[in-house]
C-alpha cells in the first residue's frame, strides 16, 4: 500500500488527513493517462489529415506566418521558435526533427516543406545542419493542407496554456496519410505506414465517392501498392493485400540494380535506387564487413558516385570470373539492398487508435473532406447572404435617393435618421447603418449598375452553394472534382516497381529472367522485340539504319503480356518473355534483331497488326478507326483467361486502319480520307464502349472515299500531317507528290463531320494514296524498311505537294 499526504502545512486549527491509495490502482490510472497522452498528443497520426500534432502545428504556424511558396525563405529556427512558443509544449529538437523530415524528398512522397540548405541525406548518413543555418517555407502542395482553414471548415481548440487556438485537424485537400505515410511508436502500440502515389490514391478515392460499396479488389486496381520516394522494387504483393485488407502486412523492398561495364575490363552492379530509409553508407559498410569476413566473394571494389545532379549511383565492381547476377543475389540476401517493411496502419479516428485497411483509410478521409466542403459552403453562403442583404438595402435607397437624403437632412441626429429610414423603407438595422455609412460618391448611376450586377452574381453563387448543401450528389461531385484537380497538378509517375512473389523458390528456368519492366516494340516491317529495361529509348535522330521506324511501343514486364490489335478487330495476347531482347546499346533504336510477327501470331491473309497495347485496365483504353469512318473507344476490359478477344464488331467489308492506346484521354483523334479531307476532334467526344460494341460515326465520307489514316495526337505536342497524292496504284510511283504540314494548321471540328482539305491535287492526281498525322520528329521508311526522305515543312494547309525522292510506305513519330 502507498500512503500519500493530501495536505499542505496546515494551520494549527486544521486536522491532518492522510489518504490511503492502492498502489495498483494508482499505477494503472497514472499509466493510462500517460499512455493516452502519448497516443493522442504525440505519436500517432490523425486519419483525417494524416498528421501528428507536431506536424500539424508546424504546417499551421507556417501558414499563419505567411511562409507561402511565393514568399522568401526564413530561418528554420524562427519557425521552430514560433511553434514551440505558441503551440507545442515540447522541446525544439523534436520540432526541428519533424520539420526536417517534412522537407526531405527521400522521406516524403510529397514533401510539405520547401527546404533551403542541408536537410540531411538518405539513411541519415549525413545529418542535417542546425536550425540556425537552414531555411524553409511551405511547399507548393502544403497550401492544400490549410486551404480554406479560415472559413470555419475545421474545429479549433486551445493550446497548452489557453492563450492561442490551434486546429484539431487540417482541411487536407488530399489524403496525406496515404500519400506520405507515417511512423511512430506510442505506448503499447505503433504505426508504420508506407507512402503511396498521389494520382493512384486520388483515383481510388474518387472511385469510392462514385461507388461507396466498392470492394478492396476494385480499389487495388487504382492503388496496387506503395510508391516509395526512393523508388526500388517491392517483392511480395500478398503482404500488401493483407495490409490493405486488415491493416497489417509485410513486403520486401529491393534495390534497383543494373549490370554495366564499369571499366575497360570489368563489369559491375550499378545501384540507382535503394530500399526506403536505407542509405549508401550503410550498404557500403555491410559489404566491406562481409568481404572482410569472406562471407561474400566476387567483389573487387565499391564506389559511391552519388551527387546532386545524377542522384544515387553506387557502383559495385565484380571480379573477373564471377557472374554479376549471382553476386547480386547474394547481396540481396546478405545486405540492406533488400529490406522488409512491416505495414501497421494504426491511426486516430475520433480520438481512438484503430487499425485500418485501405478502404477504411479512404472512408475516414472522405468523410472528413465531405464535412470540410460542407462547412466551407455553409460559411461562404452565409457570407454571400450577408453581403446580398446589404446590397439589396443600398439598391432600395438608390431607387429613391432623393427621399433618403431628405429624411437624413431633416433628422435631428443619426439615431433619428436611422429610425426614419427603417420606418419609411422597411429596412433592417444592418441595411440602414450600411446606407448611412456609404459615401455620396457611391450613389452614382454606374454604382447602381455595379450593385445590380453584384446582386445577380451573389444570387447565383448562393443558389450554387445551396445546391451543394442540399444535394449529397453535388457535394460528392465537388469533392471528386477538387481531388482530380489536385492529382492533375501534383501527381507524378510511379517510382516503385511492383513484382509478384510466389513465396517459394521458383524453377531455375523462371529465375533466368526477373519480371522487370521492359518496352515491347513493333517495327514498320513487322518485327517484334523487347528492350532490356523500361527506360525511354533514345530520340530518333541522326544516322538512319534499316528497320529503325518503330510504329508502336508499349511498356510491359519481362514475364507479362501485351496485346496486338489487328485490322480484323481482334486483340491477340503476346507473351513478352517469348520476344527477342535487343542489346543495351543503342544510340539508334532499330529492330534488326527482332523476329517477324508470324512467329507469334496466326493472322489471316488479309489481316495485319495496326498497333500494340498494354493490358492495363486502368488506362483510358484504345481508340480505333476503320476504313468506313467508324470510330470506337474500347473500355479496357481484358479477361486473363482468353488469348483472343474481339475489340471491334466490324461491319461487312470494313477493317481497322489505325489505332492508338490513349495515355490521358485528352488526345485529339485524327481521320484522313482518300479525298484529302482531315477531321480532328477531341477523344472526349467519343463515348467508351464495351468490346462487343460496333463503334460510332467518326468521319463523314464523300461518295467513293475511304479512310486512309487514323491516329491519336496529343494537342499540346508539336505534330505534323504528311500526305501523298497520286492516282490509284501509284504508291510506289516516283511521280507522286507529298506535303508535310504543321498539325496546328488544322482546326478542331465536331465528330462525324467532313473535315477540311489537307492537300490540293495537281493534274493527274485524284486521290491521296498515303497519309499520317503524329508528333515530331517523324521518320519515314520504304516497304523493305530502308529509310525514306521527307519533304520540307509546308505551312499551307491545302497547298499542293512536291515530288518525292523515294517512295514512303510507313511513317512514325518519336517513341514515348
Amino acid at each position: 500500500m502507498a500512503r500519500r499526504s493530501t495536505k499542505t502545512p496546515p494551520p494549527e486549527e486544521f486536522e491532518e488527513k492522510i489518504l490511503d491509495i492502492d498502489v495498483v490502482d494508482e499505477m494503472q490510472g497514472s499509466f493510462l493517462e500517460y499512455a493516452y497522452s502519448v497516443i493522442y498528443s504525440r505519436a500517432l497520426p490523425d486519419a483525417r489529415d494524416g498528421m501528428k500534432p507536431v506536424h500539424r502545428r508546424i504546417v499551421y504556424q507556417m501558414n499563419e506566418m505567411g511562409l507561402r511558396p511565393d514568399r522568401g525563405y526564413v530561418k528554420c529556427a524562427r519557425v521552430v521558435g514560433e511553434v514551440m512558443g505558441k503551440l507545442h509544449p515540447h522541446g525544439d529538437a523534436s520540432i526541428y526533427d519533424a520539420l526536417v523530415r517534412m522537407a526531405q524528398p527521400f522521406s516524403m512522397r510529397l514533401p510539405l516543406v520547401d527546404g533551403h540548405g542541408n536537410f540531411g541525406s538518405l539513411g541519415n548518413d549525413d545529418p542535417p545542419a542546425a536550425m540556425r543555418y537552414t531555411e524553409c517555407r511551405m511547399a507548393d502542395a502544403t497550401s492544400l493542407m490549410t486551404e480554406s482553414i479560415d472559413e470555419d471548415t475545421v474545429d479549433f481548440q486551445s493550446n497548452y496554456d489557453g492563450q492561442e487556438r490551434e486546429p484539431v485537424a487540417l482541411p487536407a485537400a488530399y489524403p496525406n496519410l496515404l500519400v506520405n505515410g507515417a511512423a511512430g511508436i506510442a505506448v503499447g502500440m505503433a504505426t508504420n505506414m508506407p507512402p503511396h502515389n498521389l494520382g493512384e490514391v486520388v483515383a481510388a478515392a474518387r472511385h469510392l465517392i462514385r461507388h461507396p460499396n466498392a470492394d478492396l479488389e476494385t480499389l487495388m486496381r487504382h492503388v496496387p501498392g506503395p510508391d516509395l520516394p526512393t523508388g526500388g522494387r517491392i517483392v511480395g504483393l500478398g503482404g500488401i493485400r493483407d495490409a490493405y485488407e486488415t491493416g497489417r502486412g509485410t513486403f520486401k523492398i529491393r534495390a534497383t540494380v543494373s549490370v554495366e561495364t564499369v571499366t575497360a575490363r570489368r563489369k559491375g552492379l550499378v545501384v540507382t535506387e535503394l530500399p526506403f530509409t536505407v542509405g549508401p553508407e550503410k550498404v557500403i559498410a555491410k559489404i566491406k564487413d562481409l568481404v572482410g569476413s569472406k562471407k561474400l566473394q566476387g567483389i573487387a571494389d565499391v564506389k559511391d558516385l552519388t551527387d546532386r545532379q545524377h542522384g544515387l549511383r553506387l557502383v559495385i565492381e565484380i571480379k573477373n570470373g564471377f557472374i554479376p547476377e549471382a553476386v547480386l543475389e547474394q547481396l540481396y540476401k546478405l545486405t540492406p539492398m533488400e529490406e522488409s517493411f512491416g505495414i501497421n496502419n494504426v491511426a486516430l479516428v475520433d480520438g481512438q487508435p484503430l487499425t485500418l485497411g485501405l478502404k477504411e483509410l479512404l472512408e475516414v478521409y472522405l468523410d472528413h473532406r465531405f464535412e470540410v466542403v460542407r462547412r466551407r459552403s455553409e460559411f461562404r453562403r452565409t457570407k454571400r447572404r450577408d453581403r446580398l442583404h446589404l446590397v439589396e438595402g443600398l439598391l432600395v435607397a438608390l431607387l429613391d435617393i432623393d427621399e433618403v437624403i431628405r429624411l437624413i437632412r431633416s433628422s435631428e441626429n443619426s439615431a433619428q435618421a436611422k429610425e426614419r429610414l427603417i420606418g419609411h423603407f422597411s429596412l433592417s438595422e444592418v441595411q440602414t447603418q450600411y446606407i448611412l455609412d456609404t459615401p455620396l460618391r457611391r450613389l452614382t448611376k454606374f454604382d447602381r449598375i455595379e450593385l445590380e450586377s453584384e446582386r445577380d452574381r451573389l444570387n447565383g453563387e448562393i443558389d450554387e452553394l445551396t445546391g451543394i448543401l442540399e444535394s449529397d450528389a453535388e457535394l460528392r461531385k465537388l469533392v471528386s472534382s477538387e481531388l482530380a484537380s489536385v492529382a492533375k497538378k501534383f501527381g507524378t509517375p510511379r517510382r516503385t516497381v511492383l513484382l509478384e512473389s510466389a513465396g517459394t523458390p521458383a524453377p531455375a528456368a523462371t529465375l533466368q529472367v526477373a519480371d522487370d519492366p521492359c518496352r515491347v516494340l513493333l517495327s514498320s516491317t513487322g518485327l517484334l522485340a523487347r528492350t532490356a529495361t523500361g527506360e525511354p529509348l533514345p530520340e530518333q535522330g541522326g544516322r538512319r539504319t534499316k528497320h529503325d521506324v518503330i510504329v508502336s511501343a508499349v511498356l510491359g514486364t519481362q514475364r507479362g503480356e501485351v496485346g496486338a490489335v489487328t485490322s480484323a478487330g481482334r486483340l491477340l495476347r503476346i507473351a513478352v518473355i517469348d520476344l527477342p531482347q535487343l542489346p543495351d546499346t543503342a544510340s539508334e533504336p532499330n529492330l534488326a534483331g527482332g523476329a517477324p510477327l508470324a512467329e507469334f501470331l496466326s493472322l489471316d491473309a488479309d489481316e495485319s497488326v495496326v498497333c500494340l497495347t498494354t493490358l492495363d485496365e486502368s488506362s483510358p483504353g484504345l481508340a480505333l478507326g476503320t476504313l468506313q469512318g467508324v470510330v470506337k473507344r474500347v473500355v479496357p476490359d481484358y479477361p486473363s483467361n482468353k488469348d483472343e478477344l474481339e475489340v471491334f464488331a466490324l461491319r461487312d467489308g470494313d477493317r481497322i486502319v489505325g489505332g492508338s492506346e490513349l495515355r490521358t484521354g485528352e488526345e485529339d483523334l485524327v481521320f484522313i480520307t482518300s479525298d484529302a479531307q482531315l477531321l480532328r476532334y477531341p477523344a472526349a467526344q467519343v463515348r467508351p464502349q464495351g468490346r462487343a460494341a460496333g463503334g460510332m460515326a467518326g468521319v463523314k465520307l464523300a461518295e467513293g472515299a475511304e479512310v486512309l489514316s487514323f491516329t491519336a495526337v496529343d494537342p499540346a505536342a508539336d505534330a505534323v500531317v504528311f500526305t501523298v497524292a497520286g492516282s490509284q496504284g501509284t504508291l510506289d510511283d516516283a511521280h507522286t507528290t507529298a506535303k508535310l504540314t504543321p498539325f496546328d494548321q488544322y482546326p478542331r471540328k465536331g465528330r462525324a463531320t467532313g473535315g477540311v482539305r489537307c492537300q490540293r491535287f495537281l493534274k493527274g492526281e485524284d486521290m491521296l494514296v498515303f497519309a499520317w498525322a503524329g508528333p515530331v520528329p517523324a521518320r519515314a521508311a520504304q516497304k523493305n524498311g530502308a529509310p525514306a526522305e521527307l519533304p520540307a515543312v509546308d505551312p499551307r494547309r491545302d497547298g499542293s505537294g512536291t515530288p518525292l525522292t523515294s517512295p514512303v510506305a510507313v511513317l512514325a513519330g518519336p517513341l514515348g
